[in-house]
């Protein structure tokens, strides 16, 4: 699939005239703009005839699925990885600037009510999973001339998730009540004992999965150990049993997903038409279709998806990356010394996160060296080689913050009761 972009700007209906479109490149008459997903622009005045589109969402904490669909064919279809490291970013300049101030002023009493947070605020990282999904609803309408907007919201009652048969004044009623703190709660539940020895003494909570790695205080995330003991996990000397880390529980996805729908479907009104879905609608119909359960096959169904609509032949795996990293917050080694270089911008025109050809296949680098070896992989994150030389690389496409790689798909026949079905993975 080529997708089409008017000589004034305007997204038109894509094309499978391969033939067609390498002609128009050759004669000067279009140019490319985008390798991945392959687009082009005309450079001559045409019709702008197009066909009503309309764009499916699947909301995610962590991958966001996108299908756009006519009433006959499947024109666009997306997996999305979102990142992961905003929190974990933003504790980190918090760091760095309380050791600036500790080093370059003199000493003031903490303000800790001195910003006031507007209505409708969200936390940073919850605000960049909201922006993201606009940004991709965006960058479809870019290159597709979309007319319709359907979005997946998805309330979940955590509380039922964990205790289904919770209902009416039972939801008052979980097993902290009467607890003061989550603390006291996990002591009473050890018998005020370590899990893992049975000894007593001094007693310490210890995060299974630690909160950088998006472990929440939710006590099937909580362990009571002894001051030895806790000690021993954090230098690695001993390990947390298997049957601990089966039972934790982490509804930190459930609750972003939860959090930010509304927020993406009243942005989206500014800008489109915007219908909503449930998840309940959306799961009846991916099974009476027989497909598999992926965030794109569930864009497809969000967006209106049927039997009578033909799948793209391709998909296309989407990840967003950051893109710069000036470090001014950082700490100079030395008083009145210079800034050190932290990374490598650019080495003989390569920069990282472009994608690069190296031995027939397609990649990105991940690593740069300023010898002109560098780190390359695919989008997913699989290493091709740690060390390659600049020589054997060709530039395709220049980094940008949301890149893509195409994937085929993968269709299979069975046989059932009633004919021949296929599923598309």
């Amino acid at each position: 699939m080529v997708y089409v972009i008017s000589k004034d700007g305007k997204p038109l209906m894509p094309t499978k005239r391969h033939g067609k479109v390498r002609r128009l490149l050759k004669q000067g008459l279009a140019k490319v703009v985008r390798r991945e997903p392959f687009t082009i622009q005309l450079l001559y005045d045409t019709t702008t005839y197009t066909q009503p589109v309309t764009v499916g969402v699947d909301i995610g904490s962590k991958v966001v699925g996108v299908s756009a669909i006519t009433e006959k064919q499947e024109l666009f279809s997306s997996e999305v990885e979102l990142r992961q490291d905003i929190r974990k970013l933003l504790l980190e300049r918090r760091e760095h600037r309380r050791f600036r101030r500790y080093r370059k002023r003199r000493y003031r009493k903490p303000r800790f009510l001195n910003r006031r947070r507007p209505e409708g605020w969200l936390a940073p990282s919850v605000q960049w999973k909201v922006d993201a999904h606009i940004r991709l609803v965006n960058f479809v309408a870019k290159i597709l001339p979309v007319t319709k907007v359907v979005v997946e919201v998805a309330p979940f009652d955590i509380h039922k998730i964990v205790n289904p048969t919770v209902e009416g004044t039972k939801y008052q009623e979980g097993p902290q009540k009467d607890f003061w703190d989550v603390r006291e709660y996990c002591l009473w539940r050890a018998g005020h004992k370590s899990e893992l020895s049975g000894k007593k003494g001094v007693l310490e909570i210890h995060h299974i999965i630690p909160k950088s790695q998006g472990g929440t205080n939710n006590p099937s995330n909580l362990i009571v150990l002894t001051v030895e003991e806790h000690k021993a996990i954090h230098e690695g000397k001993i390990k947390i049993p298997r049957s601990k880390l089966e039972k934790v529980k982490i509804f930190k996805d459930a609750s972003h997903v939860s959090t930010i729908g509304w927020y993406i479907v009243n942005r989206l009104k500014y800008q489109y038409e915007v219908e909503i879905t449930y998840g309940s609608i959306t799961k009846a119909k991916r099974v009476e279709m027989g497909l598999e359960r992926t965030h794109r096959n569930d864009a497809f169904v969000i967006a209106g998806g049927n039997k009578n609509v033909n799948r793209v032949p391709e998909w296309y795996f989407g990840k967003f990356f950051r893109r710069q990293n000036r470090s001014l917050h950082k700490a100079n080694p030395i008083k009145g010394g210079k800034r050190p270089v932290n990374t490598v911008k650019e080495v003989h025109g390569f920069r990282r996160f472009d994608k690069i050809e190296y031995q027939g296949g397609t990649y990105i680098i991940f690593g740069l060296r300023s010898s002109g070896y560098f780190a390359t992989g695919t989008l997913s994150g699989e290493k091709i080689s740690d060390s390659v030389k600049y020589t054997c690389l060709r530039l395709v496409e220049k980094a940008k913050t949301l890149m893509f790689e195409r994937r085929e798909q993968r269709i299979f026949l069975h046989l059932a009761e009633d004919g021949v079905s296929c599923a598309v993975l």
